[in-house]
């Protein structure tokens, strides 16, 4: 009887040996399962190794490796929650209209490329007859995610305003600090 005892102890012992090996781990879920009882899985690279939740270690979490935009504002992107959100894209500035003695400003519409909203520096220079950069001027914008907004830039008080000519506007507005 000793023998066979000592015989399966063996066995038992060979079985976690080869398991182990294998890649097998017990107690994790692959594959999206959740809740309680775990399970066994086969390991691979993209098996979420981190802390599990759930009384049976069975839940898993996708941790993404690519670089997407995917950040939705709330704190992370599909990763831990700690991490801090990817830049914001430079939003889109176009010129509707220019600056003259009566309006005093130029009209620009800005687009935010983004899927959060953002506050971007809009830069407007004001040129002569010539095309002489007289001024150039900012102006913060806020714009929500994916829609378009209307700006003023004025050119400011003395003569500048009534020297204006031209409007060049820059093409981006990066995200104002």
């Amino acid at each position: 009887m000793r023998q066979r005892g000592n015989t399966l102890r063996l066995t038992a012992v060979s079985a976690l040996v080869v398991l182990a090996l294998t890649g097998f781990s017990a107690g994790r879920g692959h594959g999206g399962s959740s809740g309680d009882g775990g399970g066994g899985g086969c390991s691979s690279s993209s098996q979420n190794h981190d802390s599990s939740s759930g009384s049976g270690g069975g839940s898993h979490r996708d941790h993404d490796d690519d670089d997407d935009d995917d950040y939705d504002g709330t704190g992370g992107s599909g990763g831990d929650a700690g991490s801090t959100p990817p830049p914001l894209r430079d939003a889109v500035v176009n010129l509707l209209t220019c600056a003259s003695e009566k309006t005093g400003y130029a009209t620009v519409e800005v687009t935010n490329r983004n899927t959060v909203t953002g506050t971007f520096t809009v830069t407007v220079a004001f040129e002569d007859d010539d095309g002489t950069r007289l001024v150039s001027r900012t102006q913060d914008v806020t714009v929500l995610a994916g829609e378009t907004a209307t700006a003023r830039v004025h050119v400011g008080e003395g003569t500048y305003v009534t020297r204006v000519a031209g409007c060049d506007p820059d093409p981006y507005a990066p995200a104002a600090l």
